[in-house]
């Protein structure tokens, strides 16, 4: 039942803020419904067994990726972010409404149920090991398969992250006015 329940709010977080990412006008929103999408897809990794990758994308991508972005998005456009309504009234920005209200409330429960199901499935692996130092790990395992048999896909992998980081910089340095 609670992997059922985790997985339909995960699946129902996945696909309502990709599509929300999709329509959206708004940088700011977009983004942070990316945030919402990518936690979304961590839950679905933590029903189906995939601790390891459920954490990684955790780490990785809602704690890395995004708030990038985000930092980025304000740091190139912050003053461009105020409504109509608070640039004619001069009000200050607002907290919320009762949608990102529901998102965030959306947003949480499926963090809290894929923390639970992880911690479930590392106290059911492991009830007696668990503040020992005997505590195995599989990250071991996924590092030797990635340098043994699965090099080459490892190796693409960095020249990948390689060509998006010059581009990256390419396309962020300044221009020559002439």
């Amino acid at each position: 039942m609670f992997v059922q329940l985790l997985f339909a709010l995960s699946a129902l977080l996945t696909v309502g803020c990709a599509i929300a990412v999709a329509v959206t006008k708004n940088i700011m929103h977009s983004c942070i419904f990316l945030l919402g999408s990518l936690l979304g897809i961590a839950g679905l990794y933590a029903t189906l067994g995939a601790d390891f990758v459920a954490v990684t994308q955790i780490m990785v991508y809602v704690g890395g990726v995004v708030i990038l972005m985000l930092f980025a998005v304000m740091l190139t456009g912050g003053k461009d972010f105020v409504s109509r309504a608070q640039n004619l009234l001069g009000l200050a920005p607002a907290m919320g409404n009762k949608w990102t209200y529901a998102i965030g409330l959306l947003v949480g429960l499926v963090v809290l149920l894929t923390n639970v199901k992880l911690i479930m499935n590392i106290s059911k692996a492991y009830p007696a090991k668990i503040f020992g130092n005997d505590f195995p790990s599989t990250v071991n395992q996924i590092g030797h398969l990635l340098i043994k048999e699965h090099v080459l896909a490892f190796e693409l992998s960095s020249v990948l992250l390689l060509g998006a980081l010059v581009g990256a910089a390419i396309i962020a340095r300044p221009r020559k006015q002439g």
